[in-house]
């Protein structure tokens, strides 16, 4: 049985980072090389402070992890030294640990016992167990290729190959059923591959994972828009006639913009993923970027994970300065159990290792004007601090001055990470009978398909933007769906229902 007092033995220890002057000179990830002997030793340690609780809320499915991952089980036999069976356990539920290991912000460790209070030394650290975990398991070989037995004939494509397409492939393919993942860019991953920076995610581990999928016999067809007319498209009707079954998992890529911001379109001002994707591609060796904020006063807007990748990214590429603005108040240290009581999501400030590196960030406050040169560009930002509240009549966000003052400040590059509205208006929707829903996503029923037969959907797609880790239990249950409806039944897991949703947000 699990050590009831291994909390009180061991403090919690995060995975060290390298040096920031390194690490800012490269786009490795952030995290120290350690000895694998080393590495494994600790984290035996850390995974020996989870006490294996009755209700282990860490899964459970309204405030821990939505994949149902078995984290006490696996939890032991890393204290134990059972890596292999570790290993069985953690891929029994997650398809892509490695992936929700370094990318998940972990409602696990929010929903963890140990977190009710911090006179206990803070929740086990389940995402450095879990990365490690799926390390191991590349490392000593555990990870193999599960093709299927038989073949049932059935035909699946899945449109879109980002977590929530590959989980769902994956699971397929198992099954049995001939999958082809039909992707619009030249590379694979989706945002894992031009969304998530190098230094969060480097593009080898997600492209081991890919020759894995491979080699179970999923195909892959790149650079093809699915309901396009450029070169390499797929009409609807051909895919229609090629395939029994459609999973639709194209995310929710439409960035939030800003139009009414007076001097929006300068020169200088982009959505973020208009800076991240051609800095990723860089790193893939696709030539420089045409956004490069060296030399430059950076200032990104929105203070989420896209607004914290383009803060590491802008470092790394050298920028004079770089400022994050949020127009929300500087959220408390720790848990505040009258806003937010455990195991809900806290809201609490989170510091990411960017923030480590250089820069500032400052809360409260909202852009009132982009400022231009002569030629057109932007050369500055007027500031102004802000309260956020709801119109108490329509219950409207509404974001209002709390003075008059305006403050001034350079900028040559200015990001807006301000989120995601939903799916882009494709052809493919509309070749397919589909609608977008108020919140720009595609609705589905209990069985996870959408209004056309035949159609599914899962992901951010579906959910609107999201964590990895529900992406790829939306992946999950979604071939479940598709399974039971190519064959008559499935013995394939399902996670979650298309109508969950977080403990927090209910």
């Amino acid at each position: 049985m699990a050590d009831p007092i291994g909390f009180l033995s061991h403090a919690r220890h995060d995975a060290a980072k390298r040096p920031v002057a390194e690490r800012v000179g490269d786009w490795r990830e952030v995290y120290r090389d350690l000895e694998p002997a080393d590495r494994d030793q600790q984290v035996r340690t850390q995974a020996s402070r989870c006490m294996d609780c009755g209700i282990p809320f860490c899964h459970s499915g309204s405030a821990g992890c939505p994949l149902g991952n078995l984290i006490p089980e696996w939890n032991d036999l890393v204290r134990t030294g059972d890596w292999a069976m570790a290993s069985e356990r953690l891929h029994a539920t997650n398809n892509f640990p490695e992936f929700t290991g370094r990318l998940c912000p972990a409602p696990c460790e929010a929903a963890c016992v140990l977190a009710i209070s911090p006179e206990s030394g803070g929740a086990v650290a389940i995402k450095r167990v879990e990365s490690t975990i799926a390390d191991v398991s590349w490392e000593r070989d555990h990870v193999r290729a599960a093709t299927a037995a038989v073949s049932t004939g059935r035909t699946v494509a899945v449109v879109g190959s980002g977590p929530a397409g590959l989980a769902a492939a994956q699971q397929l393919t198992r099954a049995g059923h001939e999958v082809t993942v039909f992707e619009r860019d030249d590379r694979l991953g989706g945002l894992l591959r031009y969304g998530i920076p190098e230094f969060k995610l480097e593009k080898k581990i997600l492209d081991r994972r890919l020759a894995q999928l491979r080699a179970e016999g999923t195909r892959f067809v790149t650079g093809c828009e699915v309901g396009g007319t450029g070169p390499g498209a797929l009409p609807v009707e051909q895919l229609r006639a090629e395939y029994d079954a459609v999973i639709l998992a194209v995310g929710a890529l439409r960035g939030r913009d800003a139009p009414d911001v007076p001097g929006r379109s300068l020169r200088g001002v982009h959505l973020a993923m208009d800076h991240l994707v051609p800095a990723n591609r860089q790193c893939e060796g696709d030539g420089p970027t045409p956004i490069d904020a060296r030399g430059k006063h950076v200032v990104v807007i929105g203070g989420g994970d896209t607004g914290a990748d383009c803060y590491g990214t802008a470092v790394r590429q050298g920028a004079a300065s770089v400022l994050q603005l949020d127009q929300y108040p500087s959220p408390p240290v720790q848990r505040d159990d009258e806003r937010s009581p455990w195991p809900v999501w806290p809201w609490i400030l989170r510091t990411y290792p960017a923030h480590e590196e250089a820069g500032e960030r400052r809360f409260a406050v909202a852009v009132d004007e982009f400022v231009g040169a002569e030629d057109g560009t932007v050369r500055a930002v007027r500031l102004r601090e802000v309260v956020v509240r709801r119109d108490p009549a329509t219950g409207a966000r509404q974001v209002v001055p709390v003075d008059d003052e305006v403050h001034e400040l350079p900028a040559d590059l200015v990001l807006l990470a301000i989120g995601f509205e939903g799916v882009e208006h494709l052809p493919l929707l509309t070749d397919l009978g589909l609608a977008l829903t108020p919140r720009g996503t595609l609705s589905c029923g209990s069985d996870w398909q959408t209004p056309t037969p035949g159609v599914f959907v899962c992901g951010d797609a579906h959910r609107g933007a999201s964590l990895v880790v529900w992406a790829i239990a939306e992946g999950r249950s979604a071939a479940h769906a598709v399974d039971a409806y190519l064959t008559g039944a499935s013995d394939l897991p399902a996670p979650v229902r298309p109508n969950a949703l977080p403990l927090a947000v209910r």
